[in-house]
């Protein structure tokens, strides 16, 4: 009745309370439509709609610019926007992506998928219309635990001393992906509980002027509070208390669940597809360790379901003082770890890929350059992990392999992860990382391989004229191509798991100039910079020829894993074709 009539903010203007409440509530019905159906981000948006509409009632979009934080609960802001269509008709759910995105609309300020990054953009912003001696409202849109972050908490400072118009809307609905976990959040707590009157105030604390309403669901309330920071000259903190996952009881009582996720059936929050059991090696082997080792302990950034410690059971680690949440702050959970392995402690600490971009030099520096013995999980790196361009993790390897004491290790099956694992806990000499993909096998063979004897590969089969390195999960193709290669030309090649992706074994390859004349080397990430250019680098003053397969370098997204690397000549098929060719 409503949204049938809202192409964009200035329709919105025209409707008067009651009328906007029928319009969240009709936001609210699309949403779910297409969540229920697609998968996404179900809490952050839900609990998000009153507060969207109320913002394109009282700002001016686009040119009073809104930053949203990660940008996984703006949902309704696409809707309101524009956008409604791929959220009501299914056959338009690929018209948007999950996050927000300047390709798709104006009103859309960055491409954001990462956490704590809004406050800082948002600084930007302002500077930026300063600099242009213009007066439009910049707001800045934060929750789900991202204020733990070290880039919010440094926004933060420099707003405090800032002195022309921003707007921080801190959406609070008490819960990260898990539940929140750091000193801050029992500030806010305290905040929620005095009505915004506690001394204890964070926010005024970095200088800020600062409003609360505890209703972040009503509308009136919302346009009233907004109106009276509306041009505002200065920085204000505007912290609404909202229910995560509102709209859908299920959603609001398990919020952990309910983050993101598949299709489901709306009656009853079943899953709408029948979801197979799958086992986690990661889990099995962080509980054997912690249950053998009572020096060890596992740290984590507010992504426990990665490493499989799901609600339930990681309360039992943490009252047994051998699992840390450390919250949205990837380079404290590094350096706490350095601490941790420093003074005696066996410690793993892990998340996924994407997110250990932001602790390079805590890595570098506060790790390695100390050579402290701690074990790095580095959840669904390449292409088989994530594939939003916000969340794509296809450079770990030249993120890690070239720090000095890091030993980096590739897996190919889930028996050579658990080999690994348990090297790198149990070795005391540097620290160990271990790239963990979503896809390894059981092959059913014991892994034997001594990992003390530093970037040794393994052959895997010994043939001449072509060998084929591939890095962990393309193991298997390799020995495909061999075995189809063997059938059409007759010819055994030499397949190699490199296992170590921090060194080369030289020894080894120098050995393939005796009888081979190719080197072929394929990695499930970017191809620059790559495992393979590594080798191509050593063999550059000889004879011997290298051609190195990895993914081209862009911002991949929405890609299906095996397409894109058969787009880069990674497939079975082309491999063997390529090999065929040169052999002649």
């Amino acid at each position: 009745m409503y949204l049938e009539n809202i192409n964009g903010p200035e329709d919105i203007k025209k409707l008067n309370i009651e009328e906007l409440k029928g319009l969240a509530d009709e936001t609210r019905v699309a949403l779910i439509n297409k969540i229920s159906k697609a998968g996404g981000h179900s809490g952050p948006n839900l609990g998000m709609v009153e507060m969207t509409v109320a913002l394109h009632y009282v700002f001016n979009s686009p040119k009073d610019k809104i930053v949203f934080d990660v940008s996984h609960q703006c949902y309704a802001h696409k809707i309101l926007t524009g956008r409604k269509e791929a959220f009501l008709k299914e056959e338009n759910f690929g018209d948007v992506t999950g996050y927000t995105n300047p390709l798709e609309s104006k009103h859309d300020m960055f491409t954001v998928g990462h956490t704590s990054t809004s406050i800082s953009l948002a600084l930007g912003l302002a500077k930026g219309r300063d600099l242009k001696m213009e007066s439009e409202n910049i707001i800045a849109v934060i929750g789900d635990g991202s204020l733990s972050g070290g880039e919010a908490l440094e926004g933060l400072d420099y707003a405090g001393e800032y002195n022309k118009n921003l707007i921080i809307i801190i959406n609070d609905n008490d819960q990260s992906i898990a539940e929140n976990h750091g000193g801050m959040y029992k500030t806010l707590k305290e905040l929620r509980e005095t009505n915004g009157k506690s001394q204890n105030n964070i926010f005024k604390s970095f200088g800020l002027d600062y409003k609360y309403l505890d209703d972040g669901h009503d509308i009136k309330k919302l346009i009233e509070l907004f109106e009276s920071v509306k041009d505002i000259s200065h920085p204000i903190a505007l912290h609404i208390h909202t229910i995560k996952g509102k709209g859908l009881p299920y959603a609001e009582q398990n919020r952990e669940a309910w983050h993101a996720g598949g299709p489901f059936n709306v009656e009853d929050g079943s899953p709408r597809f029948e979801m197979k059991d799958v086992d986690n090696p990661v889990f099995d082997s962080i509980k054997e360790l912690l249950d053998t080792n009572s020096k060890a302990i596992v740290l984590n950034a507010s992504t426990p379901m990665g490493l499989g410690m799901v609600k339930g059971v990681r309360e039992e680690y943490m009252q047994r003082g051998q699992f840390i949440d450390v919250g949205i702050a990837e380079e404290n959970m590094v350096a706490m770890s350095s601490g941790i392995a420093k003074n005696g402690g066996t410690v793993v600490f892990g998340t996924f890929a994407p997110f250990f971009q932001r602790t390079y030099d805590q890595i570098s520096h506060d790790l390695c350059l100390n050579d402290n013995p701690a074990t790095m999980l580095v959840l669904q790196p390449g292409v088989y992990g994530m594939n939003s361009n916000t969340h794509i993790a296809l450079c770990d390897i030249q993120l890690f392999a070239h720090i000095p004491n890091m030993i980096y290790l590739a897996p190919a099956s889930k028996e050579e992860y658990f080999k690994m694992f348990k090297f790198a806990t149990s070795q005391k000499e540097h620290p160990v990382g271990i790239r963990v993909p979503g896809n390894m096998i059981e092959t059913g063979i014991e892994d034997t391989t001594d990992y003390s004897k530093y970037n040794k590969n393994k052959i895997e089969q010994k043939g001449s004229k072509v060998a084929l390195f591939a890095v962990g999960v393309l193991v298997p193709m390799a020995m495909k191509v061999a075995k189809k290669v063997k059938e059409e030309v007759g010819l055994d090649i030499t397949v190699i798991n490199p296992k170590f992706l921090t060194g080369l074994d030289e020894e080894l390859l120098n050995s393939l100039k005796e009888n081979h004349d190719y080197i072929l080397t394929i990695e499930d990430g970017e191809l620059m910079g790559g495992y393979g250019q590594n080798i191509a680098s050593f063999y550059g003053n000889s004879n011997m020829k290298v051609q190195n397969y990895g993914i081209s370098k862009e911002f991949h997204t929405d890609f299906d894993a095996d397409k894109l690397l058969e787009e880069n000549g990674i497939s079975v098929e082309k491999l063997t074709n390529f090999i065929k060719e040169i052999i002649k």
